[in-house]
């Protein structure tokens, strides 16, 4: 039982922490609390912020490379 309470506070201060970081940091404490929850037995996890989603991959390469004379 000591130990869920250790990593529950564990937890709790690195949150602590990242309230004030920059936000890449911010974001890689966040992980690190919700590590420390699962490892306490804490199964509530904090709301994650947005992130934003990766652009569409390119099916057809750029119009560039077909313009202009080109070598056989």
């Amino acid at each position: 039982m000591e130990q869920q309470e250790f990593y529950r506070g564990l937890a709790q201060r690195v949150r602590d922490l990242a309230e004030k970081a920059d936000p890449f940091t911010r974001r890689r404490l966040q992980k690190l609390a919700e590590q420390y929850d699962v490892k306490g037995g804490s199964v509530v996890r904090p709301a994650r912020a947005a992130e934003r989603p990766l652009p569409m991959p390119r099916t057809t390469p750029p119009a560039s490379i077909f313009s202009g004379a080109g070598e056989a």
